[in-house]
């Protein structure tokens, strides 16, 4: 018998404890980017950077509950567990949230005349950007599932 196809099914699971470390480290790590947003801005205050540091983790804490959480909710549900999963809803949730910060949400929303001339650097500089976040996110998807999952 192939041993690959006797060992394919590898099923995880997780319990509440441990899905409340993961969300907690998440958010620290989340806060630790927007930390280091902060040193390459120029600021330098020991107490400036603490305290952008606690409100980028509670924000990001959230955020990860209230956009990623029931997006994880349906991935766990239907059977899609693993690592990778987990990395390409922080990725994919991360990217959507920033593009559509930077352009007027997605174009729904009415933006001043005179950017209507950049539109188009604007979408390119709003991927871009967010595409080098959404490698954070899924990093920290990763990391958040490491801790939160088991194998049963």
């Amino acid at each position: 018998m192939n041993n690959r196809a006797t060992g394919a099914v590898r099923r995880y699971d997780t319990t509440i404890d441990r899905a409340g470390l993961a969300l907690g480290v998440g958010s620290a790590f989340a806060g630790l980017i927007v930390l280091g947003l902060l040193l390459l801005g120029g600021k330098r205050d020991p107490i400036s950077l603490v305290s952008g540091w606690l409100i980028g983790s509670l924000i990001a804490g959230i955020a990860i509950t209230a956009v990623g959480g029931p997006l994880w909710l349906v991935m766990h549900v239907a059977g899609l567990r693993r690592a990778r999963h987990a990395a390409l809803v922080g990725a994919v949730t991360a990217l959507a949230i920033f593009v559509g910060a930077q352009t007027y949400g997605f174009g729904l929303f009415e933006m001043p005349p005179m950017d209507n001339r950049a539109l188009l650097f604007r979408w390119i500089s709003a991927v871009a950007s967010s595409a080098i976040l959404a490698l954070f996110a899924a990093g920290i998807g990763a990391l958040m599932w490491r801790i939160a999952y088991r194998r049963e």
